[in-house]
């Protein structure tokens, strides 16, 4: 048993809550090039890796899905709730941090 449940069990929940993550991450993905443009984001990517732990909530069931959530609730609450736009999220998200000088 993993988890309190048999490793069938589990392993069900680790396949569904990597689908729904999969799903999740495209209609996020679709969202902000609809709203960017694929081109823009193309040009202002970044070279920021994912951090370890988020590499890592891939063998966590449903946890990979809720990041992915948790990205969708910072761009609404911090960026376009404040008037930031979709672009200045991409950049954020994909830049690593620039000092200033």
């Amino acid at each position: 048993m993993i988890a309190g449940m048999y490793e069938q069990d589990f392993a069900a929940y680790m396949i569904f809550g990597l689908i729904l993550n999969f799903v999740f991450s495209i209609l996020f993905g679709v969202y902000l090039s609809k709203n960017i443009g694929m081109q823009e984001m193309i040009e202002s990517k970044g070279d920021k890796q994912q951090s370890l732990l988020v590499s890592m909530s891939l063998f966590i069931p449903y946890a990979k899905m809720l990041i992915t959530l948790y990205r969708v609730t910072i761009l609404q609450l911090y960026f376009l709730n404040k008037g930031y736009s979709h672009k200045e999220f991409w950049i954020y998200m994909t830049n690593e941090k620039q000092e200033n000088h």
